[in-house]
């Protein structure tokens, strides 16, 4: 936890040099991706590998095999579930991943069969629950998955900011059972008055330190 051990703060990051820099600048976690520029897919296995090498921070990886919705063929499923044991092989701290229905609702037997593979890796769901309709419920059907532990989320708003005060209830739902942890534009120049607002345990972004 951060030196202030209010908070976890959790790097966004998509490069050997970024990870170490984050590490450096007092980041406690790493979320490691490629291309941020498409919201984060599944880095190569060579990146993750050189990562984990050279960071004492836990890192998780995302699980995210195109850019686009998260609506995934066989073929695709079977490419994430790949990524998922190599993951597992590396001992890494976590995996990240999520996935939909053509009608924006949570695909829970995806995300459960994924989850129980993961285990005993942590099992983070992204940012796909923001595009649900009714994120309450969400967090309440996820919380039902024993092997889920986090829900990375905007509160369904463009900023965590913005989201705050959904995130809020988000985290009154989970009763503690998930980890709520809030993205969207944190930076050291609102992280301190948005932990006031919202009080979660963890905090995520790309320019978090």
């Amino acid at each position: 936890m951060s030196k202030s051990n209010l908070y976890i703060k959790e790097a966004c990051v998509e490069s050997l040099e970024q990870a170490i820099s984050a590490e450096k600048n007092g980041a406690d976690r790493i979320e490691l991706c490629s291309h941020l520029e498409l919201d984060g897919l599944t880095p190569s296995e060579e990146l993750v590998g050189l990562v984990q090498e050279k960071l004492t921070i836990p890192i998780k990886v995302m699980i995210r095999p195109r850019a686009g919705d998260f609506i995934y063929s066989e073929e695709e499923i079977r490419k994430m579930i790949k990524s998922i044991e190599f993951c597992k092989s590396l001992e890494m701290e976590g995996v990240v991943f999520g996935a939909l229905h053509e009608d924006k609702t949570l695909d829970l037997n995806l995300i459960s069969k994924l989850a129980k593979i993961a285990k005993p890796l942590k099992v983070t769901i992204h940012k796909a629950i923001d595009e649900t309709e009714d994120i309450l419920k969400a967090v309440k059907d996820l919380s039902h998955i024993a092997e889920i532990d986090t829900i990375l989320t905007s509160g369904g708003a463009n900023t965590a900011e913005e989201g705050a005060f959904q995130i809020k209830q988000m985290i009154g739902i989970s009763q503690n059972r998930l980890e709520i942890m809030p993205a969207g534009k944190i930076t050291p120049a609102n992280l301190k008055e948005l932990h006031k607002i919202i009080g979660a345990k963890a905090y995520h972004g790309r320019r978090i330190v």
